[in-house]
C-alpha cells in the first residue's frame, strides 16, 4: 500500500518549488550503503514503493533496508475535460519533496557487490538520477 500520512492539517497544497540542495538526510545514517538523489524533483508514492520493492526482491530478506524518502505533500489534479475555474481539484497522489544530495534508501547487513545491483535496479525505477554512496567512517 502506498505511503501517505495518517491526518494533516490542511488538505491542499500550493505547488512550491524547489531550490538549492539538501541540507538535512544527505548522508548514510542507518545503514552501510545508500542511494542518493543528484537531481530534484517530486517521487510520488508509488515511485517510492517501487523502488522499495525491487530492493527487497532483489536481496531476498537478507539484511535491512531503510526508506528515507516519505510522501507529505498532497497533488491535486483537476479531471480530463473539464473547464477552468469551480475551484482547486482533489489531491490525486501523494509526494514527497527531493533535493538534489537527499538520500532515498539504505541498507546493511550485505555485501557491497550486492547493495549496488540491488540500487542499480531500485535506480532504474525513479524519476531522476540517481548514485550509490557508502557509509563515511570518521
Amino acid at each position: 500500500m502506498p505511503l501517505m500520512p495518517k491526518r494533516v492539517k490542511f488538505r491542499k497544497q500550493q505547488r512550491g518549488r524547489i531550490r538549492g540542495n539538501a541540507q538535512r538526510g544527505n548522508f548514510v545514517a542507518f545503514g552501510e550503503y545508500g542511494l542518493q538523489a543528484l537531481e530534484g524533483g517530486w517521487m510520488t508514492a508509488r515511485q517510492i514503493e517501487a523502488g522499495r520493492v525491487a530492493a527487497r526482491q532483489f536481496v531476498a530478506r537478507e539484511g535491512k533496508l531503510f526508506v528515507r524518502a516519505f510522501p507529505d505533500k498532497p497533488i491535486s489534479k483537476k479531471p480530463l475535460e473539464t473547464r477552468m475555474g469551480k475551484g482547486k481539484a482533489e489531491p490525486e497522489y501523494w509526494a514527497a519533496c527531493i533535493k538534489p544530495g537527499m538520500v532515498l534508501y539504505e541498507l546493511t547487513g550485505i555485501p557491497r557487490e550486492v547493495a549496488v545491483q540491488a540500487f542499480v535496479r531500485v535506480a532504474h525505477k525513479m524519476p531522476f538520477r540517481c548514485r550509490f554512496v557508502e557509509r563515511r567512517h570518521v
